[in-house]
């Protein structure tokens, strides 16, 4: 298992890390008039939103692979974000950095094509970079951060709550760097990876290909390994299933699966959304809201108050382009300028 390291015993901080991928986008937007967008995207998004949504005493890990031909750069914008620590957990590797393109359609429809490319993580390369962390936020932004083999691993080794966006584990990658929706392999083993898993209403029908029912799956899936799974439901709000026994402090997750203690029954829940006013854009409006929801589950707020306030960032996010300076926007600030 892996031990608390030193500085954040001394310093009384405790510290999320956060697993995903730091992507360079370009937005094409549907709205006449406007350009297209070149700004940071993919994990920044959450790194943002954790920066307006942890408690008091938390500082945030980036734990990311990012390309030699984006890595200063890259530096230059953690360092922006409030809380984050730009240096512990980055690592600059011989690989052209993951870069997408964006283009809208009517009703928030989009496309989207990757190119570059860093490697995945091994469970041995997590377990050194997650070293100090009491908890974890996994975002599959390209869905290649790490393989189920790592994704075992890690859970296997690390002694604090993982919770999990799956997003790009249900999307392949076919002519141009498409990326086209795919059911997932092994999705039983997947859920059992982490102890709470987050995925959009799209995601949840793929997660049950094959016929089965998905409400039938998830009920069945949360129990002794998982013990929430929640579905986006954009202005809608969010949907859940939670096993009835999983305490509403995620820092005590872990010891909820020591066979000490029996699976209770699955418990579905719902909390209203809060549609957005206006035209805007919604890139990234997941990731915000996950960030946003495990942050408040650590400071206390339970799982539906947690959703809630969730639901009202994301609805905010809408209103802001690119990740750069998001935390401003988020806490109701003007913010100064962004990196393009």
């Amino acid at each position: 298992m892996i031990d608390p390291g030193p500085e954040g015993a001394a310093t009384g901080r405790r510290t999320l890390g956060v697993v995903g991928t730091l992507v360079w986008d370009t937005i094409h937007r549907r709205d006449i008039g406007q350009d297209s967008v070149e700004e940071w995207g993919g994990i920044g998004y959450s790194l943002e939103a954790l920066s307006a949504a942890v408690p008091e005493g938390w500082e945030v890990r980036p734990i990311v692979k990012v390309g030699r031909d984006l890595i200063e750069r890259a530096r230059g914008y953690l360092g922006t974000i409030p809380g984050v620590d730009p240096r512990t957990g980055i690592r600059a590797v011989d690989a052209p950095n993951n870069r997408v393109e964006l283009h809208y359609a009517d009703g928030g429809r989009r496309t989207e094509h990757l190119s570059g490319g860093v490697p995945p993580w091994t469970a041995g390369e997590l377990l050194q970079a997650v070293r100090g962390c009491e908890a974890l936020y996994v975002n599959f932004i390209s869905g290649f951060e790490m393989d189920l083999e790592a994704a075992r691993g890690l859970r296997e080794g690390f002694d604090g709550p993982i919770w999990a966006d799956l997003h790009s584990l249900f999307l392949g990658v076919g002519e141009a760097g498409l990326r086209v929706p795919q059911p997932l392999a092994q999705v039983g083993e997947w859920l059992r990876s982490f102890h709470a898993v987050q995925m959009n209403e799209s995601e949840f029908e793929l997660m049950a290909a094959g016929g089965s029912d998905p409400n039938a799956l998830a009920a069945r899936a949360v129990g002794r390994d998982l013990g929430l799974i929640v579905v986006t439901l954009g202005d809608r709000g969010a949907a859940y299933v939670r096993d009835s026994e999983l305490p509403d402090d995620p820092l005590v997750w872990p010891g909820r699966w020591t066979g000490l203690t029996p699976a209770g029954q699955a418990l579905p829940g719902r909390v209203e959304g809060r549609p957005h006013e206006g035209p805007g854009d919604p890139t990234g409006c997941g990731d915000v809201w996950g960030a946003t929801t495990f942050a408040r589950l650590l400071a206390g707020d339970g799982l539906d108050g947690a959703i809630r306030r969730a639901n009202r960032m994301a609805a905010l996010n809408v209103g802001h382009r690119g990740a750069g300076g998001l935390h401003h926007h988020l806490q109701g600030r003007v913010h100064p300028g962004r990196d393009r």
